[in-house]
């Protein structure tokens, strides 16, 4: 007697709108998610950069451990080293910064100067640039109203100037516990993911993408940090041979914000030029800062990145302007310097989970 085939289960046809449905739960689910991490950056921000400064100093702490120093006296000791280097470089700012300061005033004006000259009446720009008009209150001699606007707007600057200080102390404090914390309490968290994880093939593959994240974020912060000090001093140097004010300057802003990809050096280019037009005899010769540091980072993008980050720390130049973007509105500057640490985090998921393979496809270059 024969035996009869094993019956064939057939799907059931998606049902009408479900497809519509589950896109409308996705944008929802986003844009729940963006909105918690816009109005919680209070929160977010503080712990995601205590845990990017947490991988960039994890390697100095095991350092000391091997040679048998406690955990939390280790972290301690990496901290205030860390605080100690951060304490000169403001230090070493200060100078070139009180130079620039005092100097301001005299550089803005020639830059209104030479800006109204190409603006006036009969410049080449002057359909494009209004000239320069004059204060009517002060051509009619209020100097009464002069001199009480005067101080309001003072006052309105020093209350916005100490606010601004005061949020900015708070947010270094936080950031500063949360990593020492982070550090002191060593393995704590992997050793409580890992309790929870039920199989022993998850555990570890989470080992694997912790030890592997954190690998792949100090290396970049690291390596990024070398390749801007050489930018800043290759920048610095160039800005001393064509003469532009406070050279040091222009050296260390290029090594702190070329840590901000795309804006930080957009930002560098417009400043270079303002000065350039201010400071340099002719229109000319203003433009060769900027484009001095254009070449400059023109060679470090292409000879010296590729070489220095390796085939695992190269992303996709385009998914990196995009999340910088996404991250400089969601969270401000904060926001642009977290994103890299975001994309390299989140190709390493994409590298290690089958279900993220797309992810980390797209995301590397």
């Amino acid at each position: 007697m024969s035996e009869n085939p094993p019956a064939v289960v057939v799907p059931d046809p998606p049902r009408r709108g479900e497809g519509v449905r589950t896109v409308a739960l996705v944008i929802l689910a986003l844009a729940a998610v963006t909105a918690g991490l816009y109005y919680g950056r209070a929160v977010f921000v503080p712990i995601a950069l205590a845990a990017v400064f947490t991988a960039l100093l994890r390697p100095a702490v095991r350092v000391l451990e091997r040679v048998k120093v406690p955990t939390p006296l280790a972290a301690t000791l990496v901290v205030l080293a860390s605080l100690a280097l951060l304490a000169g470089a403001v230090y070493a700012f200060t100078a070139p910064v009180q130079t620039f300061v005092k100097d301001a005033p005299r550089t803005l004006a020639s830059a209104r100067a030479k800006l109204g000259a190409v603006a006036g009446k009969d410049g080449p720009l002057s359909s494009v640039i209004p000239a320069p008009k004059q204060d009517s209150a002060k051509a009619g001699g209020g100097q009464g109203g002069g001199e009480k606007e005067e101080g309001g707007g003072s006052s309105r600057v020093t209350g916005m100037l100490f606010g601004a200080t005061t949020s900015v102390v708070s947010s270094f404090i936080e950031v500063l516990l949360l990593t020492w914390f982070l550090l002191a309490s060593g393995t704590l968290f992997q050793q409580k993911l890992l309790k929870v994880l039920p199989f022993p093939w998850e555990k570890r593959a989470a080992l694997d993408v912790l030890e592997q994240t954190e690998s792949v974020v100090s290396g970049y912060l690291f390596i990024t940090l070398l390749i801007n000090l050489g930018q800043g001093t290759a920048v610095g140097l160039a800005m001393w041979a064509l003469g532009m004010p406070t050279p040091l300057l222009w050296g260390m802003m290029t090594a702190m914000l070329e840590f901000i990809p795309f804006l930080g050096g957009a930002f560098m280019v417009l400043l270079l030029a303002a000065v350039g037009l201010a400071t340099l005899p002719s229109a000319g010769q203003a433009l060769l800062p900027p484009g001095a540091y254009l070449l400059i980072s023109t060679l470090q993008n292409n000879l010296v990145s590729p070489l220095a980050y390796g085939r695992r720390l190269r992303l996709n130049p385009v998914a990196v302007l995009v999340s910088v973007m996404i991250w400089w509105t969601l969270w401000g500057v904060a926001g642009a310097f977290l994103a890299v640490p975001i994309v390299a985090t989140a190709k390493v998921l994409g590298d290690r989970l089958d279900g993220l393979a797309a992810l980390g496809e797209f995301l590397g270059d």
